[in-house]
């Protein structure tokens, strides 16, 4: 816990709520009633798309730009990241998400509101279905982060900030039509809190949860194993690594010579 006193743990838990506030703030905003033309499935995925994008690009090196609580728990399972860490990373997001929900609550006229955003079951789908859809769109979108991230490939990875925001985009272009979209227990939360409607609320906890956990295990552990020791895993998420295995750890990390602006280095 002594990282808490530290500079670049409070760059980082700022990071993390600036970055969720601004994401919640541009996603809801795009779904506004707004006269005279509803807002098109088209327009709310790349809102929140390129919403993604943009705050990855600007602030993932200074916390990784996780803004979503399953993307800290699946960094969480793949021992990338301390478990004190990723608790502080959870409160920044949801106190992120709400600020930025009742900012816009507050500067927008209430004629526009609507449900707010809230996420919803929709077109006759059942709890079920909503918590698979919910899985896959987040699993989907965990692949994507980590192989956009990973510091061992060494081909044209490309721009991670692009592939995640497309991610998330593609995830909305599909699941606006069962629940609104969430793949991200922050955005749902925020909204809901200052709405004041908890409708099925647990969806978008227990769905992207699911999907983060397994999509990590499916990575980190099968598609592409990291070279982590066991005492390395739980030393990283205790948050306590001896100083001579830390620095092995960090050279390792170092290795190849592009690393990715999404990925999180954190001990």
């Amino acid at each position: 816990m002594k990282e808490i006193c530290t500079g670049p743990f409070t760059r980082a838990f700022v990071a993390e709520f600036l970055g969720t506030l601004v994401f919640v703030f541009f996603g809801l905003c795009s779904a506004m009633q707004w006269a005279p033309e509803l807002p098109s499935v088209l327009q709310i995925s790349l809102t929140f798309g390129l919403g993604v994008g943009t705050i990855v690009q600007a602030v993932g090196h200074i916390s990784g730009a996780h803004l979503n609580p399953a993307v800290t728990i699946a960094f969480l399972v793949a021992s990338q990241i301390s478990l004190f860490r990723a608790l502080c990373y959870i409160c920044a997001q949801l106190l992120g998400a709400v600020v930025g929900a009742a900012l816009l609550h507050e500067f927008t006229p209430e004629s526009v509101h609507g449900n707010f955003g809230v996420n919803l079951l929709s077109n006759n789908t059942t709890e079920g279905q909503a918590v698979t859809v919910e899985m896959i769109l987040t699993l989907q979108l965990i692949l994507c982060v980590f192989a956009s991230t990973d510091s061992n490939r060494c081909d044209n990875v490309g721009s991670p900030s692009i592939s995640i925001g497309l991610s998330v985009a593609v995830g909305h272009l599909v699941g606006i039509y069962f629940t609104g979209c969430s793949m991200n227990p922050a955005r749902s939360f925020g909204p809901a809190l200052i709405a004041g409607n908890f409708d099925a609320h647990w969806i978008f906890w227990i769905g992207p949860f699911t999907g983060a956990i397994i999509a990590s295990l499916l990575y980190n552990y099968v598609l592409c194993p990291q070279q982590q020791s066991f005492s390395e895993k739980l030393s990283i998420l205790l948050g306590r690594m001896p100083d001579k295995e830390e620095e092995e750890w960090e050279e390792r990390q170092e290795q190849p010579s592009r690393r990715k602006s999404m990925e999180l280095q954190t001990l």
